[in-house]
């Protein structure tokens, strides 16, 4: 009996993450699931190992930090079985850049940026020469237009995006199958919201979408071999309207939209 295929997933504790590990461990991988909440993941592995009958190992880990980015990457290097990795980890923030915390946009910065690097590489050093598997970067639909009082968070989105497109060039100029994929969801039904402290009320509940849908729409897309996914019909309506219209335009819709909420918000 041939050796299951292994994925990798960062921030695997919940949201997006876990829909990812349930959605990969029902197609046969198995898993290595990395957060830094090592009690959920415990209860997580346990979950699918059950369910779903794949091994289901969890790795307890803080991506901001050197040593334990180091001490993944070296894993992902060295797994023989490797076929997919899904950098997730994230966080966002909201404030006026010059208001908020430094330290906390600094780790935001070591993780969407730095540990996607690193994990990236360590992963693509082990896939080309087995010819297979591929990368799936959690980007969002911010990384297309910037956002005030959210701007590390869309600047690192829009980093992951060049990145990912310029990896998937160099993949292709090389006649290499292993895959890559920028995954861009707009409003996600997870705790990444709550985190914030950012009410769901203002936000058209059409516009929301469950973490299953997006991740269905990711591997759907991922087994095409398409390298942006913008899961659900408005948001691929809303992307290209962003697109066609002026960018003076919106970054006028962009600051009215900032203002009417601090209207709304001081009431």
């Amino acid at each position: 009996m041939s050796e299951r295929l292994l994925a990798v997933i960062t921030g695997a504790s919940s949201g997006i993450g876990a829909a990812f590990a349930r959605k990969l461990a029902a197609r046969g991988y198995d898993l290595l699931l990395i957060s830094r909440r090592e009690e959920r993941l415990r209860s997580l592995a346990d979950e699918i190992a059950g369910l779903y009958h794949v091994a289901a190992r969890p790795m307890a880990a803080d991506l901001t930090s050197d040593a334990d980015c180091e001490r993944v990457a070296e894993t992902v290097r060295g797994a023989n079985n490797l076929g997919l990795l899904v950098n997730n980890a994230g966080f966002g923030s909201l404030g006026y850049f010059w208001a908020t915390d430094i330290a906390g946009q600094d780790r935001m910065h070591r993780l969407h940026v730095l540990a996607t690097l690193r994990l990236t590489h360590a992963a693509l050093v082990n896939l080309l020469p087995k010819r297979s598997g591929g990368i799936i970067n959690v980007s969002s639909l911010a990384a297309f237009g910037q956002t005030p009082q959210s701007v590390s968070y869309s600047a690192t989105k829009s980093w992951m995006n060049s990145f990912t497109e310029g990896l998937a060039l160099e993949l292709a100029a090389n006649d290499s199958p292993v895959k890559v994929q920028a995954l861009c969801p707009g409003f996600t039904l997870t705790e990444f919201h709550d985190t914030l402290g950012m009410e769901r009320g203002p936000i058209p509940r059409p516009l929301w979408m469950t973490a299953d849908f997006v991740v269905e729409q990711s591997l759907r897309s991922f087994d095409r071999g398409k390298l942006f996914v913008v899961p659900g019909w408005r948001y691929k309506l809303l992307l290209g309207l962003i697109k066609v219209l002026p960018a003076s335009l919106m970054r006028q819709a962009s600051v009215a939209g900032v203002r009417r909420f601090r209207k709304r918000r001081d009431k």
